[in-house]
C-alpha cells in the first residue's frame, strides 16, 4: 500500500463518507438540485414553485429525452437557460447516438466540469492507494475529440469527455494539447505514441477511456514502430502527418535528431519477439 499525503487520506476520508452515508447524501443531492431548479418553466408546472422531495416523486412524472427534447431545443436555439436549468447553462454534450440510432444534445453547466473533475480525483487517489507509483511520472493517455458545432444560440455542441478535457485538468499527459484536438484520428494516435515512445522513460502508465482504444493503440504500435524509430531518428516528423498543430507540437517533443533512442527500442522490439 502507498504512503499518502495528508491532502490524499482527507480524499479518500471523503469517498468513505459518500459511500456509507449513501441515502443522506442522495437527498442532500436531490435538495440542492430542486431548490436551483424549481423555478424552471419545466418543473414550475409540476411543483408550483416548491423544492418539497415528496411533492417532487408525486408529481413529476419519469421522462424519456424525447419528453425534454423540445425544451432542449429551444435554449440552442437562442431561448434563456431558465426554461430547464438553473443555472446558465455553457454547452451541450453530444451523445454518439450509438444506443438509440441518433444523436442527443444534453444541456451542460458548470456544475458538470466540477463533479467530473471531482469524481477524476477520487477515482486518482484510488489508484494511488492500492498501485504502487501510479502517481509518479507521465501518463500516455489515448484521447481522441472530435470538433463540435456551434448551436444557434452560440452555445457548443460536442461529446461530454470534450468539455471536460478543454479544462487542462490531464497536465502530466505526454502529448500536447494539440495533439488531442487534431480532426483526423489516425494522425493523433501516431502522434500520442510517438510523443510516448520520445518520453519512454518518464511514462508509467497507459490508459484510454475504453479498452478497445487501447487494443487499437497496441496494433497501431506494432504496425508503425519502425516509422516512429525513424522519426526520432532523424528528429523529423513523418510527411503525411499533416495537421499543422499536430506537427509543430510533436516537433518540439521531438527536439531533434537522437539516433541512440530507435536502437534501443529496436532491440527491446527483436527481444520481445524471441
Amino acid at each position: 500500500m502507498n504512503n499518502l499525503t495528508k491532502e490524499e487520506e482527507a480524499g479518500l476520508a471523503v469517498l468513505e463518507n459518500l459511500t456509507s452515508n449513501v441515502k443522506q447524501i442522495q437527498d442532500e443531492v436531490l435538495k440542492e438540485i430542486l431548490t436551483c431548479d424549481v423555478n424552471t418553466e419545466y418543473l414550475r408546472s409540476f411543483l408550483h414553485g416548491s423544492s418539497d422531495k415528496d411533492l417532487f416523486k408525486k408529481n413529476v412524472p419519469i421522462g424519456t429525452y424525447e419528453d425534454f427534447k423540445p425544451y432542449i431545443e429551444r435554449v440552442a436555439s437562442g431561448e434563456s437557460s431558465e426554461i430547464i436549468s438553473g443555472r446558465p447553462i455553457t454547452g451541450f454534450a453530444q451523445t454518439s447516438g450509438t444506443s438509440g440510432g441518433k444523436q442527443k444534445l444534453i444541456p451542460l453547466n458548470n456544475k458538470y466540469v466540477e463533479n467530473a473533475r471531482f469524481l477524476s480525483d477520487l477515482r486518482y487517489l484510488v489508484l494511488s492507494k492500492h498501485i504502487e507509483g501510479h502517481n509518479e511520472g507521465k501518463e500516455l493517455r489515448l484521447l481522441f475529440h472530435k470538433p463540435g458545432f456551434k448551436t444557434q444560440s452560440g452555445l457548443t455542441a460536442s461529446y461530454a469527455t470534450t468539455h471536460f478535457k478543454k479544462s487542462d485538468y490531464f497536465v502530466k499527459s505526454t502529448s500536447p494539447s494539440e495533439i488531442k484536438f487534431c480532426p483526423g484520428t489516425k494522425q493523433s494516435l501516431y502522434c500520442h505514441l510517438l510523443c510516448g515512445l520520445v518520453m519512454r522513460d518518464e511514462v508509467t502508465r497507459v490508459s484510454s477511456g475504453f479498452a478497445s482504444v487501447l487494443v487499437q493503440g497496441i496494433t497501431f504500435l506494432e504496425k508503425f514502430w519502425k516509422e516512429m524509430c525513424s522519426n526520432i531518428r532523424s528528429g523529423q516528423l513523418s510527411d503525411w502527418i499533416t495537421n499543422l498543430s499536430c506537427r509543430d507540437s510533436v516537433s518540439k517533443v521531438l527536439g531533434g535528431p537522437n539516433p541512440m533512442q530507435p536502437k534501443i527500442m529496436e532491440r527491446y522490439h527483436s527481444t520481445a519477439l524471441a
